[in-house]
């Protein structure tokens, strides 16, 4: 049974950098494609961004490009999604996921 668990959330200034990371057990992450998806309160989760499990390719949406990047570290079986230049509106629970699993969230909150 494979697992996946997030990490890296907390409390930042708008402007500041957070990076998360989804740590898999059970399976090995370079296989698979993993996305990032965030909720907000009182919103639908949406997905932000992911990394392709053949090339490694990126897609980010519109809302943080240039602001945050995906990435993998095999050898530690874990992907980041380092996230600069910090927004209110980044406030969300962040979770990453592969088809079969998805983790149980990481909490950002950004407030001065």
């Amino acid at each position: 049974q494979g697992q996946l668990v997030e990490s890296g959330g907390g409390l930042v200034q708008p402007g500041g950098s957070l990076r998360l990371s989804c740590a898999a057990s059970g399976f090995t992450l370079d296989d698979y494609a993993i996305g990032w998806y965030r909720q907000a309160p009182g919103k639908e989760r949406e997905g932000l961004s992911c990394i392709s499990s053949s090339d490694d390719s990126t897609y980010y949406e519109d809302s943080i490009k240039g602001r945050f990047t995906v990435s993998r570290d095999n050898a530690k079986n874990t992907v980041y999604l380092q996230m600069n230049s910090l927004k209110p509106e980044d406030a969300a629970v962040y979770y990453c996921a592969e088809l079969r699993y998805w983790g149980q969230g990481t909490q950002v909150t950004v407030s001065s």
